[in-house]
């Protein structure tokens, strides 16, 4: 799978890929990250990508030269590319969005800095827009990692043990269950005894019930979902 990134700050993402589970998956060939760069694209000459806003406004708006380009410039290099741009004014990105785009060939992630993006941009490119939570950054770069990185891993053989998908958190509308390491003991507090005792058809029903507790405390939404979809 290609992620290609469309931002006036690449530097700040590419430091995220030279380590760990994502620098192997590009080493192995699992996923290819590209970056573009809509400075690179403007006839302004001043090299310019925001203008003000129509109707006044405080700040800078990204203007829709600069973007337009860089954007028919990766599909006409790639029928393949499907265009998500990242906003607060969106819908809630989850694990099933994830999920989804896994099986996706060509990620294009644009992620706007000022006070956002010309809307004309994204009525005529978005094939989807994502909001990763209630709250605003000072530019949509950590936002495209955010959603590069859920979709990474779900991508095959991108981590090293893809069973450990089907246990996390959001699998089956429930949180996941609380994990415990060595020592048995520290500072005083126990590692639950069931999960020392090996019987596995007891730890997955304890792990369950576990999972619904912390579900139901931390997020009730989530839990009345499970019930509902239980029923």
């Amino acid at each position: 799978m290609t992620f290609s990134f469309v931002t006036l700050f690449p530097n700040l993402i590419k430091g995220y890929f030279s380590e760990s589970i994502l620098k192997r998956a590009i080493e192995d060939n699992k996923i290819v990250v590209d970056f573009y760069n809509p400075r690179d694209f403007t006839t302004d000459k001043h090299n310019r990508v925001d203008a003000p806003m129509a109707g006044g406004g405080a700040g800078m708006l990204m203007t829709p030269q600069p973007l337009t380009d860089t954007l028919k410039t990766i599909q006409e290099e790639s029928s393949k590319a499907h265009i998500i741009f990242l906003s607060p004014v969106a819908k809630r990105f989850t694990q099933n969005d994830a999920k989804r785009l896994a099986k996706k060939k060509h990620i294009v992630l644009v992620s706007g800095r000022y006070e956002g993006i010309d809307e004309r941009v994204i009525e005529t490119y978005a094939d989807e827009l994502f909001s990763i939570g209630d709250f605003i950054l000072t530019g949509g770069e950590l936002a495209s990692m955010v959603v590069c990185d859920a979709i990474s891993r779900n991508v095959e053989n991108v981590l090293g043990n893809s069973d450990s998908l089907s246990v996390e958190s959001f699998e089956d509308s429930v949180l996941e269950a609380p994990s415990f390491t060595k020592p048995k003991n520290y500072e005083g507090k126990e590692v639950v005894s069931e999960f020392l005792k090996g019987n596995h058809s007891k730890i997955t029903d304890l792990k369950r019930g576990l999972a619904l507790c912390k579900t139901k405390y931390f997020r009730p939404d989530l839990y009345k979902k499970g019930i509902t979809d239980e029923k």
